[in-house]
């Protein structure tokens, strides 16, 4: 399981955000059990009440939630355990019609990929309910709508921080030195999308060897027929610790040694609080409408789930209802050159 927490907490709750749940009148025996008749009476009327109100305020919370996912990735609908992404093994272009026409045939089962399970869990004591004393909960299936919001741009910051050291469609790492291509002649070579300099706004000097190779090595890539792809990379991704400098690369008229910029408003900076290392930093093509550097694959969208049962076995030994949220889904990495990393140890 992913992104997993259980939190066990007593205190209050307003049933959405308006008002405390009432006090529970006496309720008829077919409207269920009556568990407590002291401060609230824990019956099914009474729980049901409760978890729709946590279930609302989960749900207006997940689509608050902003994101910054869209910016490098996309998401693709799984419709079964996983999804088999053969159609990453070729970059398609337009070419010349000269003879009969060049089939860019697939390989099936070259890059499938398992859905993974992700879920959230809150426990919710049974005494907190009968002592009416359940505020926090609010807080919580708070929590939960935003974890279950952040589960995109979670996913794919793992694609990202994993990127040096996790295969690709052409079974070498997304951000690697080695690419296969073989063009249509049968003729191998091996292209790169990795690079180890320090992103620097130091001098015209370090700003090329770093940020400007990034750009020229992008806008080199071809595809198989030796066309140029086209590329143009428009986004500049860092962690905090190289916010400064993407900035004054991207953003400013001057360099650190007052020299003329020459790359500004070449990229918008994407500043990533969850890229782990301090060095990283990486360049993005995100304009193509059709796929992007990075790939979510949906099969079960976040939903709210909830164990209110009286008769279920952690409510007799632990006392606990829970609720949380659940959802299957897992990261891709798209064409690789669509994105250019580099490990900024030198």
């Amino acid at each position: 399981m992913k992104n997993l927490y259980k939190i066990t907490v007593a205190a209050v709750l307003g049933v959405l955000a308006s008002a405390a749940l009432p006090v529970m009148a006496a309720q008829p025996a077919d409207a269920g059990m009556t568990i407590c008749l002291a401060g609230m009476l824990v019956n099914k009327a009474s729980l049901d009440s409760l978890f729709t109100g946590l279930k609302t305020i989960f749900h207006n919370t997940l689509k608050a939630m902003p994101g910054s996912w869209q910016a490098t990735a996309m998401e693709v609908p799984s419709t079964g355990a996983g999804e088999d992404y053969a159609w990453l093994s070729r970059f398609p272009k337009m070419r010349k019609w000269v003879g009969d026409k060049f089939v860019k045939a697939l390989a099936a089962g070259k890059f499938y990929k398992k859905n993974e399970d992700w879920e959230t869990t809150i426990a919710v004591k049974r005494n907190d309910i009968e002592d009416d004393a359940l505020g926090i909960y609010k807080t919580q299936a708070m929590s939960a709508g935003e974890s279950a919001g952040e589960l995109h741009d979670i996913i794919v910051d793992d694609l990202k921080n994993n990127a040096f050291t996790a295969e690709c469609m052409d079974g070498q790492y997304f951000y690697d030195t080695d690419h296969p291509q073989t063009t249509s002649d049968g003729v191998a070579s091996s292209v790169s999308n990795k690079g180890t300099m320090a992103l620097s706004c130091a001098s015209q000097a370090a700003a090329l060897a770093s940020y400007g190779a990034a750009r020229a090595a992008i806008m080199a890539f071809k595809d198989s027929e030796g066309m140029p792809l086209r590329l143009v990379p428009d986004t500049l991704e860092v962690g905090p610790a190289l916010e400064s400098v993407a900035r004054i690369l991207c953003e400013k008229d001057k360099l650190t040694d007052n020299s003329p910029n020459p790359w500004q408003g070449t990229a918008k900076v994407l500043v990533n609080p969850a890229i782990t290392s301090a060095t990283q930093w990486m360049l993005h093509v995100t304009s193509k409408q059709s796929v992007k550097p990075f790939i979510v694959q949906m099969r079960k969208a976040p939903v709210f789930v909830q164990q209110i049962s009286a008769e279920n076995d952690d409510v007799f030994n632990r006392a606990e209802f829970k609720f949380g949220a659940e959802a299957r889904a897992t990261g891709v990495y798209g064409f690789w050159q669509l994105s250019y990393g580099s490990t900024g140890a030198g």
